[in-house]
């Protein structure tokens, strides 16, 4: 073994910089699955809605037509 414990520190420093905690809930946002589909769901359509202004806006200053 030429490593000596340089595998065990290496673990440890890993699962430190994870928080240590173990399984899916490493995010740390406390939300449930609903709750977080809903906020994703949320943010999703805010986020469409802007895309279309942006597109809109786009669209009436280019004075001429797409095609």
């Amino acid at each position: 073994m030429t490593r000596g414990n340089q595998r065990e520190r290496d673990r440890e420093r890993a699962q430190a910089r994870t928080g240590g905690s173990k399984g899916k809930q490493a995010k740390g946002d406390g939300l449930t699955p609903e709750q977080r589909r809903e906020r994703d769901a949320k943010a999703l359509q805010e986020k469409a809605a802007k895309k279309a202004a942006q597109d809109a806006a786009a669209g009436n200053n280019s004075g001429g037509s797409k095609k």
